[in-house]
Order: structure tokens, then C-alpha cells, then sequence
């Protein structure tokens, strides 16, 4: 089955967020806080998958609670935004269980060595044009986007059209 086809089985998302829902650089307040960018592409889409039904995870190693502020402004639930994680899989574990999906049905992009043990065991593994070799070399597809300049609306917008969901949302033309 080629990369298209395995697009027809996805029911979630999962993102990294430093290196694909931001750029790889992230500036310092004078208190040393990151402050992450994010591209409205990427929001717009994500937005949109949740609001047509498809379960849209965060799992990242960062703390800040702007994080979980951005996607629960995008509609995504709480529960589903895994911040400070140093072991991804287990949060990864638990998205899958508590929605009962297997892992064909799941895409996950990531874009370095933290993200390497999730990707071994989802279903679909993807990342955007600048991830780390070793990430770009077990994907099933290397975005021709970079991390923050809407590699996630790649994604996103290649499966919604795969399963023919791609703008066809009464509210796809409202934000």
C-alpha cells in the first residue's frame, strides 16, 4: 500500500511541537522563557481536522502553559496536549487507548532523536523537510515544508483530501 492509500485509514493526528508546529529556533524573553512562533496555516488546518471529527494529539518536552493555551484556543481538548513529556510513547500509549485506535490509524510528525520511539510504533510516521536525518529515514513521508512554516497543514490537508473531507465542513470556510 503506497503513502495515499495508507492516508484513507487516518483517524488522529499527533505533533511534536518544537521543530514542526515551530521552528527549530525558538528566541528568549529577558527571563529566558522560550517564545515559540506558530504558523496559522498549521492552526487553520488543525482547527479544521478537529472540528471534522479526527482526534488531534500534542506530545512535546516543553513546559510552557502558552502551549497548551495555543491548541486549546484551536478546539483541541485539554487532555489530549502532553506537555514536559520525556517519555513520549507513554503519552503516545495513552492517546491511543483512550480513543481506541490502532496505530495504522494514526499520524505522527516529529522531527528529532526524542520523537524516534513513537514514530517506530505509529502507524504512519511523517516529518517536515528539516528533521533530523534519523527521523527523516524511518518516515513513510518527508514534507517538503519546514518545522513552523506549515508542514502540519501538509499533512493534515493531504489526508482530508485522500478521505474527500478537504473543505467539504459547512463551517471550512469560517475560522
Amino acid at each position: 500500500m503506497n503513502f495515499k492509500q495508507k492516508l484513507n485509514d487516518i483517524k488522529a493526528f499527533i505533533f511534536d511541537v518544537d521543530g514542526v508546529l515551530s521552528p527549530n529556533t525558538i528566541p528568549l524573553d529577558s527571563n529566558g522563557v522560550p517564545q515559540r512562533m506558530s504558523n496559522v496555516k498549521d492552526g487553520y488546518s488543525i482547527n479544521l481536522a478537529n472540528r471534522l471529527g479526527y482526534i488531534i494529539g500534542i506530545i512535546t518536552g516543553g513546559k510552557e502553559e502558552a502551549v497548551r493555551l495555543r491548541f486549546e484556543n484551536l478546539g483541541l481538548n485539554s487532555a489530549d496536549i502532553y506537555l514536559a513529556q520525556s517519555d513520549k510513547v507513554a503519552a503516545y500509549e495513552d492517546i491511543k487507548a483512550r480513543y481506541g485506535l490502532d496505530d495504522s490509524q494514526i499520524i505522527y510528525m516529529g522531527d528529532d532523536i526524542p520523537d524516534l520511539k513513537v514514530m517506530e510504533r505509529v502507524g504512519m510516521p511523517v516529518c517536515p523537510a528539516d528533521a533530523a536525518p534519523e527521523v527523516q529515514e524511518i518516515s513513510i513521508y518527508v514534507s517538503n515544508i519546514a518545522g513552523g512554516r506549515g508542514c502540519a497543514r501538509d499533512i493534515i490537508e493531504q489526508t482530508l483530501r485522500a478521505q474527500n473531507n478537504w473543505m467539504s465542513h459547512p463551517d471550512a470556510y469560517t475560522w
